[in-house]
């Protein structure tokens, strides 16, 4: 006898029961037992080989080792790219504000030569700084074989930051000093020195005019020597001790043939020239000096005069009226005073 399960209502029923308690419905005879299952066959357990672990073990070490290189390795190159183009990006800009600051074609030459794949307004702006300056050039090489002075003024005023300035300062300062050493005047050095106060020829336009001083009589010293002697005559004609000593120096070095004449040395001389019957003397200066100069200090001159004078004279006896002729040979000082004069009467 088995227990078995009703197959109406699964209520356990033995299978030789004629009913099933529960539900009624008929057992003995009409169920078949279930054949019995075999027992299940448990799983063969996989011996384990030692070897075989470590090497799956190994391989997979491996692999695991080569994907972490490759990712490190990837994030490296992506740093290195990223600085490195940064880095490019940086000096582009720098190289490039650089060549726009620049007047020399070589160095935004070279700029455009270095970053062919620079942003295209940068490019852009380079050629066109580039044009200018070699448009610039051409102008300059015009100048300079012209070596014009207006041409090289005009190059200068449309290139004011040209490299080429100085150059070009340099080619005037000496066409106009090739001119001043023609012309050889006063008036060209110093139109020189006002033109170019800090030339390269100053100190040799500050020579020549001081040479020419030291040789030429410039009007106004010729004016300064004529009023000098008029009035010394004039005082004479005057009889004016005062006015006479004015026009000489304290300490004459040679006064009528006498030397370290003093004033009273002058006096003496107005007295005897003076005779006491004379009623009038006049002295009347020809006008035909011959003017030498020295220089004797820094700027300052001494002067070699020598003239014709006449000497009209009229006495209570108008028989001794007469008119002499002398020469005169004379120095005035850098003070414009007499330090020498002597006479000679001229026999006509």
């Amino acid at each position: 006898m088995a227990i078995i399960k009703c197959p109406e209502c699964g209520n356990p029923v033995s299978d030789k029961a004629p009913f099933c308690p529960k539900c009624g419905v008929e057992i003995a005879g009409k169920i078949k037992p279930a054949a019995t299952p075999p027992p299940p066959i448990p799983p063969t357990e996989k011996t384990d080989n030692p070897q075989s672990f470590n090497e799956e073990n190994k391989k997979n070490g491996t692999k695991n080792v080569l994907i972490i290189c490759l990712v490190i390795a990837l994030i490296a190159g992506g740093l290195i790219f990223y600085f490195y183009r940064d880095a490019q990006v940086s000096k582009e800009q720098s190289e490039y504000e650089y060549a726009m600051k620049s007047a020399d074609p070589a160095v935004l030459q070279a700029y455009l030569d270095t970053f062919t794949d620079a942003p295209k307004v940068h490019v852009d702006s380079i050629q066109a700084h580039l044009f200018m300056l070699q448009q610039g050039d051409k102008d300059w090489t015009n100048a300079l074989v012209s070596n014009s002075k207006s041409l090289l003024e005009a190059y200068i005023a449309n290139h004011p930051d040209s490299p080429h300035k100085a150059e070009a300062e340099h080619k005037i300062d000496s066409i106009d000093w090739a001119n001043v050493s023609t012309t050889n005047t006063l008036d060209a050095y110093n139109t020189y020195l006002q033109d170019h106060p800090n030339g390269e020829h100053v100190d040799e336009a500050k020579d020549g005019i001081k040479s020419l001083n030291a040789k030429t009589i410039q009007p106004e010293e010729k004016q300064m020597l004529s009023s000098l002697f008029r009035h010394f005559f004039q005082s004479i004609n005057s009889r004016d001790e005062i006015a006479l000593t004015n026009t000489c120096e304290t300490l004459m070095t040679s006064f009528l043939g006498k030397t370290d004449a003093t004033k009273n040395d002058l006096a003496t001389f107005l007295d005897k020239i003076w005779k006491d019957d004379m009623t009038n003397m006049n002295w009347h200066i020809n006008n035909d000096y011959a003017i030498d100069k020295k220089e004797v200090g820094e700027g300052e001159y001494e002067y070699t005069v020598k003239f014709s004078a006449v000497q009209t004279k009229e006495f209570e006896d108008t028989s001794k009226n007469g008119k002499s002729l002398f020469r005169i040979n004379a120095k005035v000082s850098p003070d414009d005073k007499i330090s020498s004069f002597n006479m000679v009467k001229i026999v006509e």
